[in-house]
């Protein structure tokens, strides 16, 4: 994107492909997983553990509920904000603002994805 126009930024976010939204839904790994997958991101599914590093829910860990690629958000168990009628919902976070602690590796195009990097 060539553009700093914040409308025109925004235009582009909203209108993307989803298979593009996709890999902007990555996040960081723990060290260790750094070393066992050898790259330093993977895109971030439901079933993974994570750590949220920035916002209210600082040093929370738990488990990705949902990923929703049309807002761009992932759901943590946990995470969870009280409506004015009592109701639990859970709290929209960035994928940029957790870190991935262990992966949920029942997915075989992931389990792919990883060997095909580490060639």
């Amino acid at each position: 994107m060539v553009t700093k126009q914040p409308r025109k930024q925004r235009k582009a976010l909203q209108n993307t492909p989803l298979h593009k939204k996709q890999k902007a839904m990555s996040a960081i790994l723990s060290d260790d997983l750094i070393v066992d997958y050898d790259r330093m991101s993977l895109p971030v599914r439901k079933g993974d553990i994570v750590e949220i590093m920035r916002g209210q829910f600082r040093d929370h860990k738990g488990k990705v509920e949902r990923v929703d690629l049309k807002r761009g958000v992932i759901f943590v168990e946990g995470a969870t904000v009280q409506k004015a009628d009592g109701t639990d919902r859970f709290y929209p976070i960035w994928p940029s603002n957790v870190r991935i602690t262990k992966t949920e590796m029942k997915d075989e195009k992931r389990n792919k994805i990883i060997e095909r990097e580490q060639i």
